[in-house]
């Protein structure tokens, strides 16, 4: 079957938002109202700051303000990654912090537990597997990239299996796939949705007032407090955390240190199964590959493959909208490669085709700050592995706005921000000038060029 066909039936829309048991918005927030803490956004990192303020003080009142729905954006869309790491990785952190990344590892795994633990307490469905994750060699030059990994992964706490090419194929079957590196413990599969919309129930039962459909349009602090402006009237809190990501900041001077960029995914209809069969996975582990264009790939409750990854996208400006959540030409190479990876799975068909904004910072992760003496913190950058990080970074905003000195505080990881991003037109320069490189890498055995060794040295070192 042409590739091109395996899409002429995808919904064009996220897989995980399409879903009946999707709940209804809250109303939004009409007249003004006070509190002792509002969080404005309604993803990951505004959820868990809003659940964790209740369980530290449930006598603070808290509001949470969401633009749109629940869910709506990267939290509800994205791959459900769930891992450990609050550096996009061992390899960026052990470049940028050495010296306190074992702690931040330490830190990193306590995370992944306590949101663990966070489900089973709460009772949110949400297909929690603690599979794992698989790096998955498919060029001979990265082999030995993953027995490097596994070296540093294992003096770090990490417990690894290297395997080889029979033993890889015996986990997941794709003749592209050369060796394999597999973390055992420090990822876990969800469904992205379901967690967020877990989440906004438990919110609601510890009496968190939610209100969704009610943007934050501006900030401004008076006196003790600090207002926040609706369509329908003035927010008046003690504290705020801002949580809004890859939209923009209410604080301008924040906004040149992210970017947001555009992640697309495919989702298969649901394998039968001779087709599972065909591909193992009875490990259920999500894999990527180490390229820098490179693909992340799982499986789901009901046995379909999430496939996505390859292309990131910036538009000039950094607009972000929804008229850039399709795009055709990254589907059509998702297909291919996926087809080129599964050969086996000819025949199937993709239900969903769906892509979505996320922020990046010139580190590829999360960075802290506080504004209005205090009063607001702001967490942003998560760069696409935010799933687990982002409760870390709900931890890190309620001690920063507690005024609190804590092991989180201290790191220089929360106490630097990264480089900003130039202003356009040399954003857009940079950026292309980056893509470019990055695909010239791949396309000659990782080595990188004059332009990607000068990033390195500048300490902004894309290599993804």
């Amino acid at each position: 079957m042409d590739h091109l066909n395996s899409l002429r039936d995808a919904e064009p829309k996220p897989f995980w938002l399409d879903d009946p048991r999707r709940p209804r918005a809250t109303p939004a927030l009409v007249g003004g109202t006070t509190c002792d803490l509002l969080v404005v956004g309604g993803g990951y990192a505004g959820l868990w700051t809003a659940l964790l303020a209740k369980e530290r003080d449930p006598a603070t009142d808290v509001v949470l303000i969401e633009g749109a729905e629940i869910g709506h954006a990267a939290s509800g869309r994205n791959g459900g990654f769930c891992e450990s790491s609050l550096t996009h990785g061992l390899g960026n952190g052990l470049d940028r912090w050495p010296g306190e990344i074992a702690t931040l590892e330490r830190l990193g795994r306590e995370n992944l537990q306590a949101m663990e633990d966070a489900v089973e307490r709460y009772d949110i469905d949400c297909d929690w597997e603690r599979t794992g994750s698989l790096t998955v060699a498919t060029e001979p030059h990265q082999v030995p990239w993953l027995a490097e990994e596994a070296e540093t992964a294992a003096r770090y706490g990490a417990t690894t299996a290297l395997l080889d090419a029979d033993a890889v194929r015996a986990e997941i079957d794709s003749p592209t796939f050369l060796g394999g590196l597999w973390n055992k413990s420090d990822t876990a599969m969800v469904n992205p949705a379901r967690l967020a919309w877990g989440l906004k129930r438990a919110c609601l039962d510890l009496g968190v007032r939610v209100h969704e459909h009610t943007p934050g349009l501006s900030l401004d602090e008076h006196g003790a407090v600090v207002a926040v402006r609706t369509p329908y009237g003035r927010i008046t809190a003690r504290s705020v955390a801002l949580a809004t990501n890859a939209y923009p900041s209410l604080l301008r001077r924040h906004r040149p240190y992210t970017v947001p960029v555009y992640d697309y995914a495919l989702m298969t209809e649901p394998l039968g199964a001779e087709q599972l069969a065909a591909v193992g996975w009875k490990n259920r582990q999500g894999w990527s590959d180490p390229a820098n264009h490179f693909h992340y790939v799982r499986i789901s409750a009901d046995n379909r493959i999430l496939w996505g990854g390859y292309d990131v996208v910036y538009r000039y400006g950094g607009r972000v909208g929804a008229e850039n959540d399709q795009r055709p030409e990254t589907f059509a190479t998702l297909a291919r490669t996926f087809f080129r990876t599964f050969p086996q799975l000819e025949g199937v068909r993709f239900s969903h085709a769906w892509g979505g904004a996320i922020d990046t910072s010139t580190r590829f992760c999360v960075f802290f700050d506080t504004s209005h003496h205090g009063k607001v913190a702001y967490a942003a950058g998560f760069t696409g592995l935010g799933v687990g990080a982002t409760r870390f970074g709900a931890e890190v905003m309620l001690d920063l706005l507690a005024g609190a000195r804590t092991e989180r505080t201290s790191l220089e990881l929360v106490r630097r921000k990264p480089l900003p991003f130039p202003p356009e037109p040399v954003r857009s320069i940079g950026i292309g000038l980056t893509q470019r490189s990055l695909t010239r890498s791949d396309r000659n055995e990782g080595r990188r060029d004059l332009w990607l060794r000068t990033l390195d040295r500048l300490g902004l070192g894309f290599g993804s």
